[in-house]
């Protein structure tokens, strides 16, 4: 700990220089034995890792840049879990003492992606300037949200960066994780739908026009519901053009009406709650990651007002969003923090109760990390209650759309076998 904040002191009141971030190089050479060698290595110049791989035997060491992309922004996207892998690489570096400065080089020379490297690059030049973290991360709030910009300036002020960097790493991995649940629960009814819409699409076009053909030699009149399929069947190849592009166009409109419309996405998220199954997991996953991410930031020293501001985009549902809102209203006028809970009928009974019990024994924070890990815990249950009834619902409506335009199509083939 002490080795942690003497590195926060170190990078805070007598910056690094630049020329100290490392950079990636990569050499080949022949060591005494007359073995060729090679690889990559962080260093801070040229000249720099010659004079070390001298050191080490290596006779006449040829070192390179390693070559990045034409295009600068070349590489993987940056995900939320490389930040949480950057964020414990950091907090371990600085628990055993190394500089930030020095720390971000080390971090930054082991990516593989481009992109992280050139963000860590980045940010570690503005520390070498003298620049906070905190400050060093806000330039990118892309990767680094009011959430963490908060995070780590309670950190720095508290001289407990390593620690709270730490912690910040659990928690955006539990968060990834609840968040892949949530994902995985509504991908298993889009399934569904989407299974049914592409079988009925493939006997409506290939399947049913053959039976069409026969049909027109028997010169008796069809049953309504095999006129009907056929009907569909001529439709659809009439006009699939027509419903492929309303499709493509609705799910357009959709998602860009669901990121410009706050009513509109505010509605969508309403609705979802309401959904059978689906809906409670939902209303777990907000509870778990209100209850989590209030507990990170007040543990870490944010005043629970500020806390709640932070906390409220992290819901993940606009409804609980502006549910905070109005508790972070309510507790800057005064109101205990479960009262004010109690306000916007959104919380269940105990999550309000061990909010209750955590304000008056002085532990909120524990509180909450248990109402968390109990509501991500009824998320997981749900999500793999539901992932076991999946299968047996996708071969009941692919059998009922089958069954239904089999029927569809054997009915004259009976009908004629009466009459005969």
């Amino acid at each position: 700990m002490a080795a942690s904040r003497s590195a926060t002191a170190k990078s805070s009141k007598a910056p690094a220089r630049a020329d100290d971030i490392l950079k990636q190089f990569s050499w080949s050479g022949v060591d005494k034995r007359g073995i060729k060698m090679k690889g990559e290595e962080s260093a801070k110049s040229e000249n720099a890792l010659r004079l070390e791989l001298r050191k080490r035997g290596i006779v006449n060491p040829t070192v390179k840049p390693v070559a990045k992309p034409l295009f600068g922004q070349a590489g993987k996207t940056i995900t939320p879990q490389d930040i949480a892998i950057f964020s414990r690489q950091l907090a371990t570096m600085m628990q055993s003492g190394i500089p930030m400065v020095q720390a971000f080089g080390i971090v930054a020379g082991g990516q593989k992606n481009i992109r992280m490297q050139n963000l860590l690059e980045s940010i570690g030049a503005d520390i070498a300037s003298g620049t906070a973290l905190s400050e060093a991360l806000a330039k990118h709030p892309l990767y680094f949200d009011k959430l963490y910009q908060n995070l780590v300036f309670a950190g720095e002020n508290a001289g407990v960066l390593d620690t709270v960097l730490d912690t910040i790493a659990s928690y955006k991995e539990n968060i990834e994780t609840l968040k892949g649940k949530i994902k995985k629960a509504l991908f298993y009814p889009a399934v569904i739908i989407v299974v049914a819409i592409l079988v009925s699409a493939i006997l409506l076009i290939f399947v049913v026009p053959t039976f069409q053909n026969l049909f027109k030699g028997f010169g008796a009149d069809l049953p309504a519901f095999t006129l009907m399929i056929i009907a569909a069947s001529d439709f659809m190849i009439k006009w699939w053009w027509v419903i492929l592009g309303i499709a493509i166009g609705g799910a357009f409109f959709f998602v860009s009406s669901l990121k410009r419309s706050r009513a509109f996405a505010e509605f969508i998220d309403r609705a979802l709650l309401k959904v059978p199954v689906i809906g409670q997991i939902l209303h777990n996953s907000a509870i778990a990651r209100f209850s989590r991410t209030l507990a990170v930031t007040f543990k870490a020293g944010v005043p629970l007002v500020d806390a709640l501001a932070t906390v409220a985009g992290a819901t993940g549902n606009i409804v609980y969003e502006n549910a905070v809102l109005r508790i972070k209203d309510d507790v800057a006028t005064g109101y205990p923090l479960n009262v004010a809970m109690k306000q916007v009928g959104v919380f269940p009974h105990m999550v309000m109760q061990m909010t209750a019990i955590g304000e008056e024994a002085g532990a909120l924070d524990t509180m909450l990390y248990k109402v968390a890990d109990f509501y991500e815990q009824e998320v997981n249950n749900a999500v793999d209650a539901l992932s076991s009834l999946i299968e047996p619902m996708v071969m009941i409506v692919i059998g009922l759309v089958v069954g239904s335009m089999v029927i569809g199509m054997y009915l004259p083939v009976f009908k004629l076998a009466a009459a005969i």
